[in-house]
C-alpha cells in the first residue's frame, strides 16, 4: 500500500496532495531500522541502511515526507549527508528542483556568491557553517527541507536562516524521525517527522 492511501488535495496552487501517513508504513520504517552497539559498551548509533536497501521504503519516502505539509514547495533542501539523499528523493517525488546544503564548504572563487551560517551546538556539540550558492533559491521560491534525523534542531534553524538570508518562502522541515531535545521546535520551525524516535 501507498504511505497515506488516498491523498486528499487541498485547493489551491500551492497546495499539494496530504497523505496520512499508515501505520504499516511507520512498522516498516521501524523493521528496517536497528541501534548497533559492541559487546561492553554502553552507547549505541542509529543504523538507517536498511532504509536505503528496501526499494519500497524508498520509493515511498519522498510523497511520504512532502505530505507532512500542505503547501507544495518550488524545491526541496537537503543537508549532507543523509539529508541530501532524503531532499533528492523527496523533490523527484514532486518533480520540482533540489539544493544540496553543503557543510563547511563555501566559494570556489570571488564570483561565486554563496550564503552561509554557522549552527549551534548540533547532538556531538560541534558548531558547523552550513551553506548553498545564492542563485540557487530565488526570492519566490517555497522552500522544503528534508532530512533524516532531527536530534537537536541546530541544523533546521540555520537552513532556515539561510532561506530568510534569500528572501524565499520557509515551508518547514519534514524529517524520517523527530528525536528533538527542544520540543518547542515542533511548532517554531515548524519540524514534522514520520516517526517519533521513542518508537524505535
Amino acid at each position: 500500500m501507498r504511505p497515506g492511501g488516498e491523498p486528499v488535495t487541498l485547493g489551491g496552487m500551492s497546495s499539494v496532495a496530504v497523505r496520512r501517513v499508515d501505520g504499516e508504513f511507520r512498522r516498516r520504517l521501524t523493521a528496517a531500522f536497528s541501534w548497533q552497539t559492541d559487546r561492553g559498551v554502553s552507547s549505541s548509533y542509529a543504523d538507517v541502511t536498511g532504509w536505503w536497501r528496501d526499494p519500497d521504503l524508498i520509493r515511498e519516502l519522498g510523497p511520504a515526507l512532502v505530505g507532512l505539509y500542505a503547501e507544495a514547495p518550488t524545491v526541496v533542501l537537503g543537508p549532507v549527508s543523509r539529508g541530501a539523499l532524503v531532499g533528492a528523493l523527496t523533490a523527484a517525488s514532486l518533480g520540482v528542483g533540489f539544493v544540496e546544503v553543503r557543510k563547511d564548504d563555501g566559494q570556489a572563487i570571488d564570483s561565486d556568491r554563496w550564503v552561509k551560517r554557522t549552527t549551534g551546538p548540533d547532538y556531538q556539540d560541534r558548531h558547523l557553517v552550513f551553506g548553498f550558492r545564492r542563485e540557487l533559491i530565488k526570492a519566490g521560491d517555497r522552500v522544503l527541507m528534508v532530512d533524516d534525523w532531527a536530534d537537536t534542531g541546530a541544523t533546521a534553524r540555520v537552513v532556515r536562516e539561510l532561506v530568510d538570508a534569500c528572501g524565499a518562502h520557509w515551508i518547514g522541515a519534514a524529517c524520517i524521525v523527530d528525536a528533538l531535545t527542544d520540543t518547542r521546535l515542533r511548532h517554531e520551525l515548524p519540524l514534522r517527522a514520520l516517526l517519533d524516535v521513542r518508537a524505535l
